[in-house]
Order: structure tokens, then C-alpha cells, then sequence
């Protein structure tokens, strides 16, 4: 069973299938061409795709020759609305991008199954992959697994093209690897008077700047240094005139952690804090938090080395790269709720030859010679797995 022999052999497979993925992208949940694309692709493999109910995305089974367990692969399917700059002949032309790489990940879980399906009948259980819409909003992983994505399914694992990641390495590092990641607003309320007299008022620009400074201090002050947090405020939005106290202001922000306790108590905690500071200047501060994803960790010890070993095997140990944690967040987390989970990084970043932006910029492009690497590995990955269960 040479792995890397077969995905060299699919490489021109592999590039084309990433090609019109890209060029033919869709946003979070419009993903409907892209559900037609990928169903007819799997159809052509001998595979039959169970299409989500009222969502776009599906799954489809690789049953294996004998009796064992089952581990899902995972692909994102959706696009941002970003106009692509990278100058490809393949360039998406109608506004949106692939710009977080997910056609690569399309082509390299398809790739992944056209190696699994030639080595079938020696797998020893059943390898489940999962096509997910809407990634880049948080809730397409959540959809997924409503629908029976994770039935039945033992463990998980994902990788994602990585632009911070120096081209061609590959990192399934043990521990935290994406942040959780929430959201918030907060609602300030003054009292208007004329700018002249700000005595006849209450200054919500001034208790705003209050709570925003004081919310600051919760990472400084309220959290352990050897915990990592991230507090931003990103909009604010306030006052009438120049010459105007203002009577009310909206701030919105985001919190990265990679503790799931601190995500628990933080809303509570930043709601107090907020109405304290906005109340020393005689304003009122209600806040709004909403949960987004829960942080994507490499817990299981198991998974952490059979992906590491994966990579090895197939390109040496210089493959693989040591990698620090990412704020950044990813829906990915929620399969580890359901079933052990890993979660890799496929390095795209290549300086002396232009590629280096990272994911969500508009000039965002890899090499597609590490296309069938991706592809090679999650194979690799998903044999050792049952192999060894």
C-alpha cells in the first residue's frame, strides 16, 4: 500500500478538481453548484453521498473490506465574500473567494478518497467524509452534525492549508491549536446636552472609552499570564454632532480563548465590568454575548501520534514543523465534542515565489504540487487509525 505513490499518480485529478473549485465559488450556505459538483464527483467514484436536508454539504462512506471502526475526514466547502486578486486563469470572476483555502481542501478530501477506494479492501472499517458548508460563519459544522455527520463515528480528523505555515511542511501538533471564539456587544446609554455643558448630560463616548479600557484590564489583571486571552472591541459607534453630548453608543467585540471554564464565566464577568465602568461616569452598559465555537484542541493522545506518524512515513522527518497556537477559530471544534479529534496545518507559504499572504487575503494562492500531499496524509491518517483501533 504506497500511499504516496497513489496520490502522485492523482495529482492531475487532485489540480483540476481544486481549479474549478476555485474558480467556481460560493458563500456560507450558497454553496449549491459546489454541492452539485462535489455529489457528481463522488457519484463518479461508485460512492453514494447523503445530501444534507435543507443545508448545502453532504457525507459519503468508504466502506472498508473488513470489520472495524469508522473516522471521518472533514472538508469546508464555502467561500468568503472577498474579490479575488491573485491573477490565476482559474480566478473566481463573481465576487466572492476561496480565499481560506477550502477548494484545496474539496480537491485534497477527494483525492484522500479515490486513494482510500483503491485500497478498500484492506481497510479494517469505514471511513466516513464530510463535505460542511459554512465554516467561515461558525455554523456550518453544527448543521452537519444534526444530520448525522458524527453517527456513528469513532474519531475525526481535519487539515487546513495554512498560510503562516512555510510551503510544503505539516504540523499535527499535540494541545491547543485554535481558539474558541465569542462575540459581543455592548450597549451604552447617556443623556444628550448641548457640548458646551456637559454637566446637563452623561457622556456615553466617555463612559464608553471607560469601559473599553477597563475591559482591557481583564486580560492584564483578572486572567493568568500563563493563559492565552484576547479581548477586542472592533466597532464603536456613537454621538449625533460635533457639538453634541452623545446619549448612546454601540461597541462590538471578540474574546479568543483556548479555556473552556474562562469561556463559561466571561460573560457574566465582562458584563459586571462594563456596567461598572460605564456607571462611575452615570451611564448604563448592558452587554450581549453570544458563543461561537469552543476552542480546537489535540487532546488524544492516540490521534496526535498517528497523524504525526502519517506525515513522517510518507515524506521524512523534515515534513513536519513544530507550530504555535493559533487565535484564529475554527467550527471544527465541534466534532471534538462528538468523537476524538485531531487537527493539522498543511504549510503554504513561500516567500521567494509570491505566496506569502495569509488565508483571508485577496492575492491568498499555494502551490498545487502540495495538493497530493494533503491528500496522501489524510489517506495515510485514516489507514493507520483502523489499522490500529
Amino acid at each position: 500500500m504506497n500511499i504516496k505513490e497513489l496520490a502522485e499518480q492523482l495529482e492531475p485529478y487532485i489540480v483540476e478538481r481544486r481549479r474549478e473549485y476555485h474558480q467556481y465559488p460560493e458563500t456560507s450556505f450558497n454553496e449549491v453548484e459546489t454541492t452539485k459538483r462535489l455529489k457528481r464527483d463522488l457519484e463518479e467514484m461508485g460512492l453514494e453521498p447523503e445530501l444534507f436536508q435543507g443545508v448545502t454539504g453532504m457525507t459519503a462512506t468508504i466502506c472498508g473490506g473488513k470489520p472495524g471502526k469508522t473516522i471521518a475526514l472533514r472538508s469546508d466547502i464555502d467561500a468568503l465574500l472577498v474579490k479575488e486578486e491573485t491573477g490565476l486563469p482559474f480566478a473566481s470572476e463573481n465576487g466572492s473567494m476561496h480565499a481560506c483555502g477550502h477548494d484545496n481542501h474539496m480537491a485534497m478530501l477527494l483525492g484522500a478518497a479515490k486513494i482510500l477506494l483503491q485500497v478498500k479492501d484492506e481497510l479494517k472499517g469505514n471511513v466516513k467524509l464530510i463535505f460542511q458548508p459554512a465554516e467561515e460563519v461558525a455554523m456550518g459544522a453544527k448543521a452537519a452534525i444534526e444530520r448525522g455527520a458524527m453517527d456513528n463515528v469513532d474519531a475525526v480528523a481535519g487539515l487546513h492549508v495554512w498560510g503562516g505555515l512555510e510551503e510544503g511542511k505539516i504540523n499535527f501538533q499535540p494541545g491547543n491549536r485554535m481558539a474558541g471564539c465569542d462575540t459581543f456587544q455592548i450597549h451604552i446609554k447617556g443623556f444628550s446636552a448641548h457640548g458646551s455643558e456637559p454637566q446637563n448630560g452623561i457622556d456615553a463616548i466617555a463612559a464608553a472609552a471607560n469601559v473599553i479600557m477597563g475591559l482591557q484590564t481583564y486580560v492584564s489583571r483578572r486572567n493568568t499570564p500563563l493563559n492565552p486571552l484576547v479581548i477586542t472591541m472592533g466597532t464603536i459607534q456613537g454621538g449625533t454632532r460635533f457639538n453634541t453630548i452623545a446619549n448612546k453608543v454601540e461597541i462590538e467585540g471578540t474574546v479568543r480563548t483556548f479555556d473552556r471554564e474562562l469561556q463559561k464565566r466571561l460573560p457574566e464577568e465582562l458584563r459586571q465590568m462594563a456596567k461598572n465602568a460605564a456607571a462611575v461616569l452615570g451611564a448604563a452598559a448592558e452587554l450581549d454575548y453570544q458563543y461561537m465555537t469552543p476552542p480546537v484542541l489535540n487532546l488524544d493522545k492516540k490521534l496526535n501520534t498517528i497523524a504525526g506518524n502519517a506525515a513522517v512515513k510518507l515524506f521524512g522527518e523534515a515534513v513536519y514543523k513544530d507550530m504555535e497556537p493559533v487565535m484564529g477559530s475554527e467550527d471544527f471544534s465541534f466534532y471534538g465534542d462528538k468523537a476524538p479529534s485531531i487537527f493539522g496545518f498543511l504549510g503554504t507559504r513561500n516567500e521567494k515565489e509570491g505566496r506569502a499572504f495569509s488565508n483571508h487575503n485577496e492575492k491568498y494562492d499555494m502551490a498545487e504540487k502540495c495538493l497530493k500531499m494533503g491528500s496522501a496524509v489524510m489517506a495515510q491518517l485514516a489507514i493507520d487509525y483502523l489499522e490500529e483501533a
